[in-house]
C-alpha cells in the first residue's frame, strides 16, 4: 500500500479524484521485506526500488522513521548522530533506495520508511520495513545421565530472515563438526567429556550466545584408595585411609571392607594404634544416585617386632645316640626375622634351623633361638635335648671298709654313665657262665674274680672285673681299674 502526502491548491472533487488515480499509479515504493529479523550486531540491508512521475526530478533521498518527540515528524536517519555513523546508502536517485544499518541493537527496533523529494512533490513509502534484533539463546536441559541423548537449542526471539549456518561452541571451542542450518545439537549417548558450557553463533557474523552450562550426571568410577603417611607402618602408629571417586554428583556414601568384612563409613577410614591384627586387604566402595563402584584392593602391612618365638624338635622327642636332629625356629614377626642359636649362654649357629648329625651326649642340654628384625627381637622358651644313650664307664666299687672276720662278706657297688639310668645290674664270676647275682651292690662271700654289667633299654656294657681272696680273717680285694701310661694298675685292698 502507498500513500501520497504531496500537497496542492484545492480543485474540484472530480478532478482531484482523478489525480489521486493517476498519481497512486506513477509514485511508489517497493521494499524487498516488509519485516526483517537479525542478528543483533549484524548488518541489516533493507532493499527498496521506488517509482514517480514522467518530468520530476529528485532532490533528496533518505530514510527515515516516526519520530514521536521530535519536532520534525520524518527526521533524516542520515543526519541523526545514532544513525549516521551505520546507515550506508547503498541506492541512487533514480529508482534502487538500497541501505545498510550496520552494529544493530535491540535499540533499532523500529519500523523504518524510504522518504524522497522531487523538485514538484514528496513521498512517504508506507507501510514501511519493520526492523526486529534478537540476540541467540542456549536452550538446554541442566542435567543429563550419561548414555542418554540430548538436543540443545539456539534460540531467537524471531525467524531470521537471512539463511542462518549455525556454529556450536563447548568451553570456547569451536565443534566444527556441528555447523549445521538446523539451530539444534543433538549429542547421542553422552560422555562426561560432554559436559560444559555452550554456545551458539551464525556462520559470519561476530556475536555469540551467552553460554549454556551442560551438566552430565554419572555413576561413580576411577575409585580409588590412598594411604597417608610414606607407606611403612609400625604397630601402634595410626593410619589414614582416604577413599577417591569421580562422579556426578559427588559420591556422599562411601563404605569401607576389610576382605569382605564392613569395618566403616565416610570418606575416611582411621585406625589409631595399629597392630598386626589390622593387615589385611581394604577397599572402599562409593555410591550416588546413579550407581556404585568399588576400588581395587590395597593391602596393610603392618611391620612389628618378633613374638611367639618357639623352638620346635623333628620325629617323636626321643633321641638315641647317633640319630641326627633338627631345631626349628618359629616366630611371628614383619618382616621376617633374623634368626641365632645358643645351647646355654652360648652362640652354636643361624638360620630358621640347626641341624645335628650323629647327636652324642654331649650335645645334652638347653637350647634357645633368637628372632630379630629391625622393630626388636625375642628368646624362645629353652627346649632341653635329653641324648639317651647305653650304659658306659662300667665299673666295681667295694663298699665300706675295717675289720672283715672270716665268714663275713665284701659288698661290691656297679656304677655306670647311661641315659635312662641303668636299672639293670647283672654279677658274674669269671669261672661261672651263669650269673651269680643281680642289682646294683653284690655280696662276695667267697674267693674269685667278680664283674658286673649294666643293662638300659639302648644296650649293655661290663666292667672290669675286680678279684676276692679270703684267707683266714684276711678278705684281699683286687681291683683292676685300667690301664696307666701302657700299664696295668691293679689296686689291691686287704680288709681284716
Amino acid at each position: 500500500m502507498m500513500m501520497s502526502v504531496r500537497m496542492a491548491p484545492p480543485l474540484p472533487l472530480i478532478f482531484f479524484t482523478m489525480m489521486l488515480r493517476v498519481s497512486m499509479a506513477d509514485w511508489g515504493v517497493i521494499y524487498s521485506h516488509s519485516h526483517i529479523c537479525a542478528l543483533k550486531n549484524s548488518s541489516v540491508i533493507m532493499s527498496c526500488s521506488y517509482t514517480y512521475p514522467t518530468g520530476h526530478q529528485i532532490e533528496k533521498v533518505f530514510w527515515t522513521k516516526i519520530n514521536v518527540k521530535a519536532k520534525e515528524e520524518f527526521p533524516d536517519l542520515f543526519e541523526d548522530p545514532e544513525y549516521s555513523q551505520r546507515l550506508q546508502y547503498l541506492g541512487d536517485k533514480q529508482q534502487n533506495c538500497t541501505i545498510r544499518l550496520s552494529h544493530v541493537t535491540q535499540k533499532d527496533q523500529h519500523m523504518y520508511y524510504f522518504r524522497f523529494i522531487t523538485n514538484i512533490d514528496k513521498w512517504l513509502g508506507k507501510p514501511g520495513v519493520t526492523l526486529t534484533v534478537t540476540d541467540l539463546q542456549v536452550e538446554a536441559p541442566e542435567r543429563v545421565t550419561e548414555g542418554h541423548n540430548v538436543s540443545l537449542t539456539c534460540k531467537s526471539s524471531c525467524t531470521l530472515t537471512d539463511r542462518a549456518t549455525f556454529i556450536w561452541y563447548r568451553n570456547s571451542q569451536p565443534l566444527t563438526e556441528r555447523r549445521d542450518r538446523n539451530n539444534q545439537l543433538l549429542l547421542q549417548s553422552v560422555r562426561r567429556e560432554d559436559a560444559g558450557r555452550y554456545n551458539c553463533a551464525l556462520h559470519g557474523h561476530t556475536y555469540i550466545s551467552p553460554a549454556a552450562q551442560l551438566t552430565v550426571t554419572y555413576p561413580p568410577k576411577n575409585v580409588s584408595v590412598s594411604i597417608n603417611g610414606s607407606g611403612v607402618i609400625v604397630e601402634g602408629d595410626s593410619v589414614t585411609l582416604n577413599c577417591s571417586s569421580d562422579s556426578n554428583p559427588p559420591a556422599l556414601n562411601f563404605s569401607w571392607f576389610k576382605g569382605g568384612t564392613f569395618v566403616g563409613s565416610g570418606r575416611i577410614y582411621s585406625i589409631s594404634n595399629i597392630s598386626s591384627d589390622h593387615s589385611e586387604e581394604y577397599k572402599c566402595r562409593s555410591i550416588n544416585e546413579h550407581g556404585e563402584e568399588y576400588s581395587a584392593a590395597v593391602t596393610l602391612h603392618v611391620m612389628y617386632p618378633p613374638r611367639n618365638v618357639s623352638v620346635s624338635i623333628n620325629g617323636s622327642g626321643v633321641i638315641v645316640e647317633g640319630d641326627s636332629v633338627t631345631l626349628t625356629c618359629s616366630s611371628d614377626a614383619n618382616p621376617p626375622a633374623e634368626i641365632s642359636w645358643f645351647k646355654g649362654g652360648m652362640f652354636v649357629g643361624s638360620g630358621r634351623i640347626y641341624s645335628v648329625s650323629k647327636i652324642s651326649s654331649d650335645h645334652s642340654g638347653e637350647y634357645k633361638c633368637r628372632s630379630i628384625n629391625e622393630h626388636g627381637e625375642e628368646y624362645s622358651v629353652a627346649v632341653t635335648l635329653h641324648v639317651m644313650y647305653p650304659p658306659r664307664n662300667v665299673s666295681v666299687s667295694v663298699n665300706g671298709s675295717g675289720v672283715i672276720v672270716d665268714g663275713d662278706s665284701v659288698t661290691l657297688i656297679c656304677s655306670s654313665d647311661s641315659n635312662p639310668p641303668a636299672l639293670n645290674f647283672s654279677w658274674f664270676k669269671e669261672t661261672q657262665s651263669s650269673a651269680v647275682g643281680s642289682g646294683q651292690s653284690f655280696s662276695a662271700l667267697q674267693s674269685g674274680r667278680f664283674y658286673c654289667e649294666a643293662h638300659n633299654q639302648h644296650g649293655s656294657q661290663r666292667s672290669d672285673a675286680v678279684t676276692v681272696t679270703v684267707k683266714g680273717g684276711l678278705v684281699k680285694l683286687y681291683i683292676s681299674v685300667g690301664v696307666i701310661c701302657g700299664a696295668a694298675v691293679i689296686i689291691t685292698m686287704l680288709i681284716w
